[in-house]
């Protein structure tokens, strides 16, 4: 079933992907608005250095995004899964399965993988990751780091990790940071870096992607999942009214929170295309592999990848 949800794109591993990629710069898209009017009127005061960003569809200082940000993943740690199920219609298990795979995590030649998890704090990816290497690859030695910046996202994370083999093992563990910078890792030390429904909310995706570059080893790759823009006119107007329409709504019904899920939903819409998200990865410094991205379901969601240059 799964292979009728995704739309092929060249489902090389990662070994297959050390080559590189032209460069090319490509036109912003029109940017589209779905939320009231309200909302969009409000604005919020910026930094000292007058430095704004979005949050979901206001205006807001940096700083006040990271609170802001903060606050919806607090809100939703606990109920993180059903989150996803409302945003994805249920699809996301399987898009994080494929992501994996196509990454194929871990070692066959008894040299053991360094991987650093961003925002992956319920470990959703990263024991996915541990899983295959140890049951596709035989590598019981591979390691994955989870970090992300919020504790209770982390709390979450460490609790479901007791039901797995990889719990309290030198294989696993969780670390408090921010993507944008993270000077606890040293450069050239990570073979792969993954950031699965995350940055979308980071304050500055650019600087995050940058401290990617840093920390990866050269040739090492740097893969993304997430939520992105539809590539057919009708399926997307469909998709739009669920998601403005329903989601919020069922965010209120199920967990009492309309604005942490009115700020996801919108958060999706204010994330780059995927060629304006390509070019970013570029720009960081990163080679992308023939396209650049895989579009999952329509381009609902995305897989981008890009290997830093030996």
């Amino acid at each position: 079933m799964a292979h009728l949800l995704l739309e092929n794109f060249g489902r090389g591993s990662y070994r297959s992907l050390q080559h590189s990629a032209k460069r090319w710069t490509v036109p912003r898209d029109t940017f589209r608005c779905y939320s009231c009017s309200a909302r969009l009127a409000q604005q919020a005061s910026s930094t000292d250095d007058g430095r704004t960003t979005h949050f979901g569809f206001e205006t807001v200082s940096e700083a006040q995004k990271e609170k802001k940000v903060g606050a919806v993943f607090s809100s939703v740690a606990s109920s993180y899964d059903t989150m996803n199920d409302f945003m994805s219609l249920g699809i996301h298990r399987l898009w994080k399965d494929h992501f994996v795979r196509s990454l194929r995590p871990g070692s066959t030649e008894g040299k053991p993988w360094n991987i650093l998890d961003v925002a992956g704090g319920t470990g959703d990816i990263a024991f996915r990751m541990l899983d295959h290497a140890s049951t596709i690859l035989g590598d019981t030695e591979t390691k994955v780091t989870v970090a992300d910046i919020n504790p209770d996202m982390l709390a979450e994370g460490k609790k479901r990790s007791l039901e797995t083999p990889y719990a309290n093992s030198e294989r696993l563990r969780f670390v408090q940071g921010n993507a944008e910078s993270m000077p606890d890792i040293e450069s050239n030390s990570i073979d792969l870096y993954t950031v699965a429904f995350g940055i979308r909310n980071f304050t500055d995706k650019q600087a995050a992607i940058n401290e990617a570059y840093r920390i990866l080893r050269p040739g090492g790759v740097f893969a993304c999942l997430e939520f992105s823009k539809v590539n057919n006119y009708a399926f997307n107007q469909i998709y739009k009214r669920w998601s403005f329409s329903m989601i919020p709504m069922i965010g209120q019904l199920v967990a009492a929170d309309r604005d942490s899920y009115q700020y996801l939903v919108e958060s999706i819409e204010q994330f780059p295309s995927q060629q304006e998200f390509k070019s970013m990865i570029q720009k960081g410094g990163f080679l992308v592999p023939g396209k650049g991205y895989e579009n999952l379901t329509g381009g609902i969601a995305c897989i981008h990848k890009g290997i830093k240059p030996i």
